[in-house]
């Protein structure tokens, strides 16, 4: 099994970079398949969140539907894909980003009564406590 970093992925998805995304491209065709798929782990989900929407400038709705496509693709296999649903869900419906979406769905797997923080986009999340 291999892994992926967040910017083989963006190279692949994005190809704003040719000779880099046909590395990439070339690499996932051979890799990753669904006898093997290659691993997305919870940290490249919240680079590809945090990269779409600073760096290309990409809407809510675009990010989303790409990290929907990885959850659903045979060819990749999405660390806590579970909590990665669950925070894609939260992540449609609100204004926080996806890392504090998936933080949110985590600790509320691992029993949390709620997630102390100060960012008040976050504290809009079900299970997420502003601390003043």
């Amino acid at each position: 099994m291999k892994g992926l970093d967040t910017n083989v992925l963006i190279r692949f998805l994005v190809k704003d970079d040719e000779p880099q995304a046909r590395r990439a491209a070339g690499f996932i065709r051979a890799e990753c398949s669904p006898d093997r798929p290659c691993v997305v782990n919870r940290i490249v989900l919240c680079e590809l969140d945090w990269v779409f929407a600073s760096a290309y400038g990409y809407p809510r709705a675009v990010i989303a539907g790409v990290v929907d496509k990885l959850l659903r693709a045979d060819a990749f296999l999405v660390e806590d894909a579970e909590d990665a649903w669950l925070a894609l869900r939260a992540y449609r419906g609100g204004r926080a980003d996806l890392a504090d979406c998936l933080i949110g769905a985590v600790n509320r797997r691992l029993g949390c009564e709620t997630t102390a923080t100060f960012d008040r986009k976050a504290a809009r999340l079900a299970g997420f406590e502003l601390l003043n």
